[in-house]
């Protein structure tokens, strides 16, 4: 199944989704800068297309003050027909003679029109050289329509931006909350699938325990209840997935040896594991068995990287009353910087066989359930690799959980 996901590429490109979105950016950036441009020669052009009416303008001034006959002519389809360049023709001293397509203030005096032609003049000369006419000049700048268009191509990008923000967060929230409902009912599904096995094999171990030659096969049948039990604690993890878990304050050193002691004859004999901190009697906010589950799914993917020979040391620490710190330190082969977060994506996984779905499950437990946070501390390839897991420590965590309890109730209600 999994070969005929990737044939169709769906793994394939769930794995590459970095580089798509690389790919669609940068798509959307020469998009963005090519709508940017485009406009830009617009603008240009219609400058230019302004420049050369006010000039335009200033001929038909200038043979208006010499050629009286045609004025009327000159004044109703040269002059008057400007309807959106802003104009003021000022004497050699600056002082305004004439305006065109000036915004005043309503009930403006003349005394704020004529400080406000003043100030447009100075604004003007900025923008463009007077044109000289006779003895008076003409002063304009670019019109309302020019500068809107100018800046119009960023507040249409700005607004697809924010639009597609939008989109994309409530796209995304929508995903996860559909393959939150098909993860738990798969887990769920599947826990109700084992229940009818195990049950079988219960009633099995019981005959045997019974039977006669008991005695002879003891050691075999006690591994062999040991691993019913460890199949109803996974059956129980799965029917955990979905729900609100118990969390509770646990002894961390003991849920953590538990794990590891069922865990040392299923792996290379090979590999040595050594747990530090049972002399400090830590606790935390724990839910057992999907902790447990956590530890043995990073202990797992650390024999992997070690090729089954090396050390896997386990140190609990109670960094605050807030906060205890489990590092899990192997000698593997260690992993590049860029990996980091790359191991946690669900179906990432450096192996020819397997899904990528154990780092994924330690970090939705440790942080979904857990409030914690679970992350590769450092690693150097070739030396081995530190996974570092932060739990709530009991007294704080008690009054975290019990508080988002009571936000959880409330909007339920």
């Amino acid at each position: 199944m999994k070969q005929a996901l990737q044939d169709i590429g769906i793994l394939d490109f769930y794995r590459n989704k970095n580089t798509v979105k690389w790919l669609i950016f940068i798509s959307s950036v020469i998009i963005s800068f090519g709508s940017i441009y485009y406009t830009n020669l617009l603008v240009e052009e219609l400058r230019e297309r302004e420049k050369r009416q006010i000039q335009l303008l200033a001929k038909a001034l200038e043979y208006a003050s010499m050629n009286t006959d045609n004025l009327t002519f000159i004044n109703s389809e040269i002059i008057q027909q400007n309807y959106s360049i802003p104009v003021i023709i000022a004497d050699a001293s600056g002082n305004p003679l004439d305006m065109r397509n000036i915004k005043f203030r309503k009930n403006a005096t003349d005394e704020e029109k004529a400080k406000l032609l003043k100030e447009e003049i100075v604004k003007m000369k900025t923008q463009f050289e007077p044109i000289e006419i006779m003895d008076s000049y003409v002063y304009y700048r670019n019109s309302e329509l020019l500068t809107s268009l100018r800046f119009y191509p960023y507040i249409q990008l700005s607004v697809i931006l924010v639009f597609g923000a939008l989109a994309y967060a409530v796209f995304n929230q929508s995903k996860i909350a559909e393959q939150n409902r098909v993860w738990a009912g798969l887990t769920k599904e599947t826990a109700h699938q084992l229940g009818t096995p195990i049950a079988s094999l219960m009633a099995w171990l019981d005959y045997f325990k019974n039977s006669p030659f008991y005695e002879e096969n003891k050691e075999v049948i006690q591994e062999m209840d040991k691993d019913v039990v460890k199949l109803r604690m996974v059956t129980e993890r799965f029917s955990s997935i979905g729900s609100k878990p118990s969390i509770q304050p646990e002894n961390v050193f003991m849920v953590i040896d538990e794990a590891i002691n069922y865990l040392r004859p299923r792996i290379s004999t090979k590999v040595s594991m050594t747990v530090n901190g049972y002399e400090n009697g830590i606790e935390a906010m724990i839910n057992k068995p999907l902790f447990e589950w956590v530890i043995e799914n990073i202990c797992k993917n650390a024999v992997d990287a070690m090729k089954g020979q090396g050390s896997i040391t386990i140190n609990i620490i109670k960094e605050s009353e807030k906060y205890v710190f489990v590092d899990i330190i192997d000698d593997g082969k260690g992993m590049e910087k860029g990996m980091f977060k790359k191991i946690f994506t669900p179906g990432f996984t450096t192996r020819k066989r397997g899904w990528g779905l154990g780092l994924t499950l330690a970090k939705r437990i440790i942080e979904g359930y857990h409030k914690g946070k679970v992350f590769v501390k450092e690693s150097e390839v070739g030396k081995g690799t530190t996974f570092r897991i932060i739990l709530q420590g009991t007294k704080e965590g008690i009054a975290k959980f019990q508080r988002e309890d009571f936000v959880a109730q409330g909007l339920s209600n």
